[in-house]
């Protein structure tokens, strides 16, 4: 964040005022309710290359040649074959690469990468493959990272060669240092010219990875999350959760284990739009329940992993247009494997490896220790007919299930897609019948429902029994501006103040989606994009960060004329709210004007007396469709500074189309 210059925090600050005051009453001598650790976090899921070409620092695609084109990625010269009697159970393909027969035909293969491959000049890359020399003895291979368009005399960014022997697969790796960044690179593996070679899971990734980890994250990305302070992470999705059919839903099970020994799974994204269409985008598992785990410990969040509840998508398979349920659906008398897949994922999380096997699978991946995970996400973006409870029928079945053995966990149902209508009317009163802890609930709406929604949770059932509420997956679409401009972050960070206000309601907020490849997307706005080298954060990843940075830890009051402020008929467009936060003895002030004239506001902070050092920070952009880009990065930034606070009255301007925050030292 940029600091600001002292003229602008003059303007920031002042007493000046020719329009209505708006006086805001903050009742800084009463502390409500806490505000959950979980109130502002991250959804990840493996839509737009957010996963393989994405944050998992893989940088070979089909590295194990199990794509449906064994071959696809890959361009292959001389003497190649395919076989498919490999070490691996469940990835038992592999090329043997032959002498060609002759001195000047050279046996090579190729990979493209995804989107080709970024490299770093000076950097350091290691080369990993599962290899044997089938008739014994030794041989060698060469690895190459190249540029196949360079003018130069040679392709080569750098290279390394491999000693291989014996008749046995073992694992070989080396370290190639490239000259310069670039990226667009190939990976070149080129045979021995006189010795059959047998390679498998050819493997590159930078060794600078998030941690350090040998099958880790692309850093950029994974210190963006970490940036945010997440509280939740939920993962791996979304709707590859559910799968286009069941055969293609995410399996964890499938996640963990030998990186090696992972199965290819078909994206549920892969066949989606026929607009924006990647025919091979598959999911390599790399990144799988393991990592997601992990990750989730390192940047500081609790994890949410969600499983499948038996259901297969819904937009795709809808029984009410000639799909019989049991065919595109796991039929009620055939659960229990799927009601396994929660009670196994929660030993894997939280169990004690000298008496479980999932828990010592964790263990022999390198983390002993439990997870500690408290929530679970049963089913996504599911929901009920009016003749048929489709998804609840199935929910109480787990519910009832998982519990018994588990009832220390927090389980998530959902209101299915919709943030209101039919779906969403039907479903909320039986996410309470059924006593689930939280229900998800989703809404990709425009500029205008974000405007009218700054009440949303202000009435909602509280108390004893009522479910709390996870905001799961949201963004303002603006109309006809679908991508990540100012304004539509402006938007969300007036909705927040409702989700902020209602903390004892609203336990856990996520922004969607994730991640996107600036040449892999399919689906904006993003919080985070990137090509194959560099990455931006979007103007909604700052509001995002700006609320969880600002989170505080207990509800304070904030009315104008004993109303909330968001955005009703009388409030000229303004929205707001309060905390106090007992670590740094601070009130902190959001407040968002989105309406196009600067609005004079009076801070009457009841409860206090005198002069206050404080702090403010301004996200503002006179363009309304600025947004940042790859080679701008930082066009759309919040700015800070330092100011002085009278109290119990304090006068400002908050300009149009603003959003501030006001933190003053109690």
């Amino acid at each position: 964040m940029k600091k600001m210059s002292s003229m602008l925090a003059a303007l920031a600050v002042t007493a000046g005022m020719t329009a209505q005051t708006h006086t805001f009453d903050i009742n800084t001598s009463k502390v409500g309710g806490p505000i959950p650790s979980t109130m502002y976090g991250i959804f990840f899921e493996d839509i737009n290359y957010a996963a393989d070409g994405g944050l998992y620092g893989e940088l070979v695609m089909n590295r194990s040649f199990e794509f449906p084109n064994h071959y696809a990625g890959w361009d292959i010269s001389g003497n190649v074959t395919l076989k498919n009697d490999g070490p691996f159970k469940r990835n038992p393909h592999y090329v043997r690469l032959a002498p060609s027969g002759h001195t000047d035909k050279y046996t090579m293969i190729e990979n493209r990468g995804f989107f080709g491959m970024g490299v770093k000049g000076g950097e350091e890359y290691r080369f990993s493959v599962w290899a044997r020399v089938p008739d014994g003895g030794t041989a060698k291979i060469w690895v190459d990272l190249v540029d196949n368009a360079t003018m130069s005399d040679d392709q080569k960014l750098g290279n390394v060669g491999v000693e291989l022997s014996g008749k046995e697969w073992k694992k070989y790796t080396g370290i190639i240092k490239p000259k310069k960044t670039f990226a667009k690179a190939h990976l070149r593996v080129w045979a021995d010219s006189k010795v059959t070679t047998d390679v498998e899971h050819v493997s590159l990734f930078p060794v600078n990875t998030y941690k350090g980890h040998e099958n880790g994250m692309r850093k950029d990305l994974a210190e963006a999350l970490e940036q945010l302070k997440p509280g939740i992470f939920r993962f791996p999705g979304g709707c590859i959760v559910e799968g286009t059919d069941l055969a293609t839903r995410y399996q964890w099970k499938n996640s963990v284990g030998p990186v090696e020994n992972r199965p290819l799974n078909e994206n549920r994204w892969h066949y989606t739009f026929t607009h924006r269409y990647f025919p091979d985008y598959y999911q390599s598992y790399g990144l799988g329940f393991f990592e997601f785990f992990q990750l989730s410990e390192e940047i500081g969040a609790e994890p949410l992993p969600v499983l499948s509840v038996g259901l297969s998508c819904q937009f795709q398979n809808d029984i009410t247009r000639g799909k019989k349920e049991d065919e595109v659906h796991v039929p009620i008398d055939q659960l229990q494997p799927y009601i396994d897949d929660v009670i196994d994922l929660i030993e894997f999380a939280n169990g004690d490896p000298a008496t479980n096997q999932w828990a010592k699978l964790r263990a022999d991946m390198g983390h002993p220790a439990p997870f500690n995970l408290k929530y679970v996400g049963i089913g996504n973006e599911q929901w009920d007919y009016k003749d048929n409870p489709v998804f609840t029928k199935r929910l109480k079945i787990f519910l009832d299930a998982v519990r018994k053995v588990h009832p220390e966990i927090k389980y998530i149902g959902t209101t299915g897609p919709d943030s209101e209508g039919d779906k969403f009317d039907m479903l909320q009163p039986r996410m309470s019948e059924l006593k689930v802890d939280l229900y998800n609930e989703h809404f990709y709406r425009n500029e205008e429902w974000f405007l009218k929604s700054g009440n949303r949770y202000d009435n909602y059932k509280r108390g004893k029994g009522a479910p709390k509420v996870f905001a799961g997956e949201y963004a303002c679409h603006g109309k006809g501006k679908k991508w990540n401009h100012f304004n539509a972050a402006l938007m969300e960070a007036a909705f927040m103040t409702d989700l902020e206000r209602n903390a004892d309601v609203v336990e856990m907020a996520t922004y969607a989606p994730l991640f996107a490849h600036v040449e892999g997307w399919q689906w904006r706005p993003d919080a985070i994009w990137y090509d194959n080298l560099r990455s931006f954060k979007s103007c909604s990843y700052y509001v995002q960060q700006l609320y969880s940075l600002n989170k505080g830890t207990n509800m304070i009051s904030l009315t104008m004329n004993g109303k909330p402020v968001a955005g009703n008929a009388d409030q000229d467009g303004l929205f707001a709210s309060a905390v106090y936060d007992k670590n740094t003895n601070e009130v902190i002030v959001k407040v968002v004007n989105t309406g196009d004239t600067d609005q004079p506001v009076t801070l009457n902070l009841k409860g206090m007396k005198g002069t206050h050092e404080g702090h403010f920070t301004i996200f503002q952009s006179h363009d309304l469709t600025a947004e940042n880009t790859l080679d701008n990065p930082i066009k759309v930034v919040p700015m800070t500074g330092k100011t002085t606070f009278t109290a119990p009255v304090n006068e400002v301007v908050v300009p149009a189309r603003t959003f501030y925050i006001y933190k003053i030292k109690k």
